[in-house]
């Protein structure tokens, strides 16, 4: 019985030990495969050289031809670039601490910190050029060797799935390690496609980033040694007892009460709102002549284009990009995981999802349909692919704000709650004005803005039902003491263990 009990006893420590040394020769594997590497570039031996520029020319000839594949090469490849990257640690970063998953959280902080300094000082150390082709489809500043995208992508998504495996049910770990294996492989492969690295700049990566990602897993599972825990193998994860802290939210049974009904009232909704803006477009654009409409929209752009001068035309266009396309995608990529980080409901991310589709949808199909000339007065921003009416700037700004100032405004009783309600007037009131100020827009492209948000928003809200679950005594709206019990939550949670 007592030798049973030594041997259970030893078996943690036995699967602890060859699991250090199988992750230790897999780390050295990757450091000495990217050594050799780093020696041969920097030596400039031939062979390599000769296949690297050979490959170059080869990928060259194949791509350079097609557009439509520059364009989905690029796509893919900025999935892998650094703003892409710090988005998403940080997103998690900031949601595990809200989560009080602080050792999760400093090993992202870490691990990616790690990645962004060995990119550019190896790149510095090396002095690598880059690829010449005879057609360049794409540039990049800086050295060649190792590929930033390749080191970095697999740095950050390979840390990623280490931290959230433990939140999927185990039938779809596999799937999630293939699903980034296939994009850490893309990525490098499309920094190859496009001309700006070779192929032993992108493979140096991965080594790299495979050995610096094993070894910040292995200080991490000796740090759970150390405090007493179970070191689980790495396909559970690197802390599987947290998977229920950092799921995204609970399985909800029930998202949409009625979903192909709200799917139909949505789609009618959506035919109703473009039947009035293609309607009141199509007034206001060729119909209105001598009307009120009429004045407005020829006297207001000239009253606007009287006064330019440099101040008021340096701050209308910082203002008018906080309606354009990357600021309205950006605040919702914030807004959304931190949504789901505090409040743990898919509903309100659905709503915000939702109001910014529509708004897009309506906004591109009633610009092609009444197809409206911008003002007759100079035009301030050029050239624009899209007609005058309706103003997308505005209408996104319009559902973005209103959206966030409505979830927010029943889930708190703390006073900041009425400044998302003046934002939500303020930044449309702005951006609108920026927009007629520089000449790309007349006051009916305005009301028509106004006439796509608010029964679109409204609609929504009526279908999909965001703060149910606050309304329905779920999870109650958070008051002042919850609020500072949330606030020494994060305190603690900053404060590793």
């Amino acid at each position: 019985m007592t030798a049973v009990k030594e041997k259970t006893a030893r078996r943690p420590l036995g699967h602890f030990a060859e699991r250090s040394i199988a992750g230790l020769l897999a780390v050295a594997g990757g450091g000495v495969g990217f050594g050799l590497l780093l020696m041969l570039v920097r030596f400039r031996w031939s062979p390599l050289q000769h296949a690297d520029h050979e490959a170059a020319e080869w990928f060259n000839g194949l791509v350079a031809p097609h557009h439509a594949l520059v364009t989905v090469l690029q796509a893919i490849t900025d999935l892998g670039g650094r703003p892409v990257l710090i988005w998403l640690v940080t997103i998690a970063v900031v949601g595990l601490l809200i989560r009080r998953q602080s050792r999760l959280a400093v090993y992202l902080i870490i691990t990616g910190v790690g990645g962004l300094i060995l990119d550019p000082s190896l790149k510095t150390l090396v002095g690598r050029l880059r690829p010449v082709v005879d057609v360049p489809v794409a540039s990049a500043p800086g050295n060649s060797f190792p590929s930033g995208h390749a080191l970095g992508s697999f740095v950050a998504y390979g840390a990623l799935l280490l931290v959230f495996l433990p939140a999927m049910s185990p039938k779809w770990r596999k799937p999630a390690i293939a699903i980034v294996a296939v994009l850490v492989t893309l990525i490098g492969l499309t920094r190859i496609a496009l001309g700006v690295h070779f192929v032993s700049d992108v493979l140096a990566g991965w080594l790299l980033g495979a050995a610096w990602l094993g070894v910040t897993a292995y200080a991490f599972r000796l740090w759970r040694r150390e405090r007493g825990r179970s070191v689980p193998p790495l396909s559970e994860g690197l802390e599987p007892e947290a998977g229920e802290e950092i799921s995204p939210a609970p399985a909800e049974e029930h998202l949409l009460e009625h979903p192909r009904s709200t799917v139909a009232e949505l789609l009618v909704g959506w035919v109703i709102v473009f039947g009035a803006l293609y309607g009141f477009g199509m007034f206001v654009s060729y119909h209105a002549k001598g009307t009120f409409f009429d004045t407005l929209d020829t006297e207001v752009p000239r009253w606007f284009a009287e006064r330019h001068s440099d101040t008021l035309t340096d701050l209308s266009w910082w203002w008018s990009k906080f309606g354009d396309t990357h600021a309205i995608l950006l605040i919702s990529l914030v807004f959304c995981p931190l949504v789901l980080a505090v409040w743990r409901r898919w509903r309100p991310v659905l709503f915000v999802a939702l109001a910014m589709f529509g708004e897009l949808t309506l906004f591109l199909a009633s610009a092609r349909a009444v197809d409206r000339p911008r003002p007759q007065v100079e035009n301030l921003d050029g050239q624009m692919p899209t007609s005058s009416f309706p103003s997308g700037h505005i209408a996104a700004t319009i559902c973005l704000w209103s959206a966030i100032a409505i979830i927010v405004f029943v889930r708190t009783d703390r006073w900041w709650r009425w400044l998302l309600v003046a934002i939500a007037v303020i930044m449309p009131v702005g951006v609108a004005v920026s927009r007629m100020y520089r000449g790309m827009h007349h006051p009916t492209d305005f009301m028509g803005a106004i006439l796509l948000s608010a029964p679109w928003v409204g609609l929504l809200y009526w279908a999909i039902r965001p703060n149910a679950d606050v309304h329905e005594g779920n999870q109650p709206a958070i008051g002042s003491e919850q609020v500072g019990e949330l606030d020494d939550e994060l305190a603690k949670a900053a404060r590793v263990d």
